[in-house]
């Protein structure tokens, strides 16, 4: 799972691409945006032993070059790659 603190900082332009396995195949999307912000957060789902019971994801929020925000729950089949062109100044 990545971690938040590897991930580049908000304003960075990315590309994110992520994958669902099944048996015979795997679902992948790729999307591209500038990083809004990049945190944890609580999910309504339960979860023994876990930070006040709950189940805490990685959670990264990514504007689109539409103006459309999109927010994307990090896991072990995400990969997050800096684009060339650096940061944007969208805000």
């Amino acid at each position: 799972m990545p971690l938040l603190t590897t991930l580049p900082a908000p304003g960075t332009r990315v590309r994110v691409t992520q994958q669902i396995p099944h048996t015979d195949r795997v679902w992948t999307r790729t999307v591209e945006g500038t990083i809004v912000r990049c945190q944890q957060a609580m999910t309504g789902s339960w979860f023994a032993h876990a930070k006040d019971d709950r189940l805490w994801l990685d959670r990264m929020e990514l504007r689109l070059d539409d103006g459309e925000i999109v927010v994307l729950n990090l896991d072990q089949y995400t990969v997050v790659e800096p684009v060339n062109g650096g940061s944007s100044a969208t805000g």
